[in-house]
């Protein structure tokens, strides 16, 4: 596939501990993973991203980690994820890890020997002080959890800097010896046949730690550097960046200044959610106005919702009020004073429409797409879990004990299965919908398999074609001689909008009804409606 593969691939996000038990013990592993490989092939999907199964203390879903080149006991060996490479690429699908180098937990062996010895060479993998800056509330990611960037620490005798959770002290990538230790990690995985990374916190690991405007300088050439060695030592091997800057700030991330492949689009997710919000184009109309075009060499990675809560903070106050009205009204949907706590599922109430509706939009936009495991079945959220849990509950695969996740006891389980309500397990799952041949299932394998064929999606220019109908959004994309238009009707009725055609033929490749053919004056689409017209080539 070449260096740019990931263009047009379909990105499928897996937390293993919550996807498949392969062994009872109430937790998912990487054995459960290598069974459902072939259910992965069968959807679609070419490329994994698998969330943190490192060993970690567990306390913030293994983003706390503890040890950068191994497996988690409880999540199988070195010999399963061997073994989970050479399947999954043998069923041409592509493995990208985390890479969370960000912080560790307070429990790894750097931090520990850190805190111990003022004089170890550990000391300054940290960032220490005898005092604290004053405004250490200041850049709290989580108000309402933690109070403070500083926590003391009784054994060092000294305050230790943290952007996240208090037992996650953040690393000093200005240390020559911690950008060599990252390296060497990213050697071993790349050795084990990873295609690539997603930096965690990209836009934090290169900031100004502990100042107080950390975003006002950041160090790209700490990324350029991974991205370097990374392409020496595998050249079709890819970073993707979480990278949630400014809209002024994301090019920095793309071209030289830090040679990343793939970039999470927080601007797009947010705007798209108000787009739906109030059945209006116009948050997508300016978005787009404002996000950096990818060189060639570098690509938007599209989603709706990742395993994190969909971020708000870019929206301004009054917008993100009408997506919390929207989608997260009770107060226990939202979280962080910016975001919520739910799976696009059920903040579309379940209604299949409406989901095809913005994942048909998703998956024409340019860019790659991204699912999250338990999305292509429309999977709901527990709220009476804490923070972010609420939206990592395991796999629904079947109408069996705990949704054929685990056979593991109930009260064993390493987060409780949903087994109630409109989102339970006896009502939503794999088994069902895989039977059912109008299912959202089946429907998104087909969207999968359309969207797989339209490289020009992946690979095309594009822009956004301009109508009178204020919810309705339409683009285009063209590539050599292939021209593909999409018409997304985000209000609740039919509309009918003009398009020039140019006098060509038009078929419908991915639409919600049968439609009449296009015309060269008119496009008739319903409510919550979504065309892909493709230009017939002229023989």
């Amino acid at each position: 596939m070449g260096q740019h593969w990931f263009k047009n691939s379909v990105v499928y996000g897996i937390d293993v501990k919550a996807f498949c038990d392969s062994n009872g013990d109430g937790i998912g592993d990487l054995p459960g993973l290598i069974s459902k490989l072939p259910y992965l092939q069968e959807l679609g999907i070419n490329c994994v991203w698998l969330q943190p199964f490192y060993p970690s203390p567990l306390r913030d879903n293994g983003y706390d980690v503890s040890d950068y080149i191994a497996v988690h006991p409880a999540l199988g060996t070195l010999d399963d994820f061997e073994r989970l490479i050479q399947r999954a690429h043998a069923s041409g699908i592509r493995v990208l890890i985390d890479l969370v180098a960000n912080h560790t937990s307070d429990q790894h062996p750097w931090f520990q020997e850190a805190r111990r010895d003022p004089s170890s060479p550990y000391r300054d993998y940290y960032i220490w002080a005898e005092e604290p800056p004053p405004n250490t509330d200041h850049h709290v990611v989580f108000p309402g959890v933690e109070t403070s960037t500083w926590e003391y620490d009784e054994v060092a005798g000294a305050y230790y800097w943290h952007y996240f959770y208090r037992f996650q002290p953040g690393l000093n990538h200005q240390n020559e010896q911690v950008r060599a230790e990252f390296r060497r990690v990213i050697g071993f995985w790349l050795d084990l046949g990873v295609d690539g990374f997603r930096l965690d916190a990209t836009a934090l690991l290169i900031s100004a730690k502990a100042t107080p405007d950390p975003l006002a300088h950041l160090d790209h050439t700490i990324l350029r550097e991974m991205s370097d060695f990374v392409r020496a030592c595998n050249e079709e091997a890819i970073l993707l960046a979480e990278a949630d800057a400014p809209p002024d700030r994301l090019d920095e991330f793309f071209g030289e200044e830090s040679r990343m492949n793939l970039l999470f689009n927080f601007l797009l997710s947010a705007n798209l959610f108000l787009a739906l919000a109030t059945e209006d184009s116009t948050p997508l109309d300016q978005v787009i106005a404002v996000l950096p075009a990818p060189p060639a060499t570098g690509q938007w990675l599209n989603f709706l919702r990742n395993h994190d809560e969909l971020n708000l903070d870019r929206l301004d106050p009054v917008d993100r009020e009408r997506v919390f009205a929207a989608f997260a009204p009770d107060q226990q949907m939202q979280i962080y004073d910016r975001g919520i706590r739910r799976r696009f599922g059920s903040m579309l109430d379940g209604d299949p429409q409406r989901i095809m509706l913005a994942l048909s939009l998703l998956f024409s936009l340019p860019g790659t797409p991204l699912l999250m495991f338990g999305d292509e079945i429309g999977m709901g959220e527990n709220l009476t879990l804490p923070e972010r849990e609420a939206l990592r509950t395991p796999m629904q695969w079947d109408r069996s004990m705990n949704g054929g996740f685990s056979s593991a006891p109930r009260d064993q389980l390493y987060r409780p299965v949903i087994d109630q309500g409109p989102f339970g397990y006896h009502a939503v799952n794999v088994s069902d919908q895989r039977r059912d041949q109008d299912s959202l299932w089946h429907q998104i394998r087909r969207l999968i398999a359309q969207r797989k064929q339209l490289l020009t999606f992946g690979d095309g220019t594009w822009h956004i074609v301009r109508c009178d109908r204020g919810a309705v959004f339409t683009h285009e994309c063209d590539c050599d001689e292939d021209r593909v238009i999409a018409v997304h009707n985000l209000g609740d009725q039919a509309q009918t909008v003009h398009l020039e055609l140019g006098g060509a033929s038009w078929i419908d490749v991915w639409c919600d009804q049968a439609y009449p053919p296009p015309d060269s004056e008119s496009v008739v689409i319903g409510a919550y409606g979504y065309r892909w017209l493709q230009r017939v080539a002229s023989s």
